[in-house]
């Protein structure tokens, strides 16, 4: 099954969403020019998917106990616009001159809401790595649309999550629940394969 990197941007805000119809729109300023050169207006996406890959965040909202451990997953319940339900990470794409970590916090405000106070990781480095190409892939993970690297992070959360733009909700669950066949099922592409590599690089598995 195919699988695509979605963006939780803001409708307003969004320059490459996978669900919402105006994915490519950059705020304008009065003249009607990008008011951030680093959005792109959907012929310039276009023609950047044909000749580079782009690069993503996503992540595992957790939460932990006293000792540090995982004990809750959160996914994402999304539709999409075929009518299916999915459940997903938060997803998006790293902007031109924004920061790993910039990117993690805006993408985690977006989908669970200002009220989340996520702990973000102190090192860049991720849990795992996605690829994603174009079908046919040479990974599990396909987008057609272009070539994806994303870095995946589990990220614990201690706030209240809200979930905003095209989630329809938060799902928490226990570390086997969430790593079970049945949640793997609603994972689109793969995604409870790469749910376990980013649980078991923090050790949540044992």
């Amino acid at each position: 099954m195919s699988v695509r990197t979605p963006d939780a941007d803001d409708n307003n805000w969004s320059d490459d969403s996978e669900w919402r119809s105006d994915e490519n729109r950059a705020p304008l300023s009065d003249s009607g020019n990008s008011i951030n050169p680093a959005w792109l207006s959907d012929t310039e996406l276009i023609q950047i998917r044909q000749k580079l890959p782009l690069a993503y965040v996503e992540a595992v909202p957790v939460r932990l106990d006293g000792l540090g451990r995982v004990v809750e997953v959160g996914l994402l319940l999304r539709a999409t616009p075929e009518g299916r339900i999915t459940r997903t990470f938060v997803s998006g794409r790293v902007m031109h001159g924004e920061t790993i970590r910039d990117a993690l916090y805006r993408h985690l405000e977006k989908d669970l809401g200002p009220m989340a106070f996520p702990q973000l990781p102190i090192s860049s480095v991720p849990q795992a790595v996605a690829e994603y190409f174009p079908s046919p892939s040479i990974t599990q993970y396909t987008d057609d649309r272009q070539h994806a690297i994303s870095l995946v992070y589990v990220v614990p959360v201690t706030g209240t999550c809200e979930p905003r733009q095209d989630a329809l909700e938060v799902t928490w669950f226990s570390v086997s629940q969430a790593v079970s066949e049945s949640v793997a099922d609603e994972l689109e592409g793969g995604r409870g394969s790469l749910l376990r590599i980013a649980l078991g690089a923090i050790g949540a598995l044992t």
